[in-house]
């Protein structure tokens, strides 16, 4: 039977001690999950192809044969986005990206992951299953640019007034992306 393993991806600036990533990530290994939760390197001024090669090796940490579950936040969503681009296969089961940045205002930090390969293909030959979580008040992705995710043709939800789903908007605990994760159905389903 096959296992569940859980990847967790963080975005610009890290996700500190209160973050719902690290709450996550607490949760699912206390269920004797398989997580993966990488602490990329210089998370405050990103480097694309370093975090990539970071991103592969942790990929290798986790058994092929486990029903793998991506949680991606913020630039972690783009950087799900750019690493997808070089698969040609399955590789989750799940793919969640929660509040994405907005992929037309470059962050200074972070301008080596722009432009954001917002290619629909990409994605859906490397997961089963892919939601969007947007934020209806988010200040790193306006509503009008979460439309450039929508129109990737994949599920998606907008939490009204949640803005960039962080500690400072209250999601420190979030015991609804834990339930999402466990989920047995489709998280189409859910959505």
């Amino acid at each position: 039977m096959n296992q569940n393993s859980f990847l967790i991806i963080h975005g610009l600036g890290g996700s500190g001690a209160d973050h719902w990533q690290t709450w996550l990530a607490h949760e699912l290994e206390q269920g004797n999950h398989h997580v993966c939760y990488p602490a990329f390197s210089h998370f405050d001024s990103p480097n694309k192809k370093v975090w990539l090669e970071e991103l592969s090796a942790s990929m290798k940490a986790i058994p092929e044969n486990n029903n793998l579950t991506v949680i991606t936040h913020s630039l972690g969503c783009i950087l799900w986005l750019h690493y997808t681009c070089s698969q040609n296969k399955q590789i989750a089961k799940r793919v969640i990206l929660v509040a994405p940045s907005s992929p037309s205002i470059i962050l200074s930090e972070a301008k080596s992951f722009y432009p954001v390969p917002l290619v629909e293909n990409h994605l859906k030959r490397t997961a089963e299953e892919i939601l969007f979580v947007h934020s209806s008040n988010d200040p790193y992705c306006s509503i009008d640019d979460t439309k450039n995710y929508i129109n990737l043709g994949h599920p998606s939800i907008t939490i009204p007034n949640a803005g960039h789903i962080n500690p400072k908007s209250g999601h420190g605990k979030w015991p609804w992306i834990l339930d999402l994760c466990l989920k047995k159905e489709k998280i189409s389903l859910y959505a």
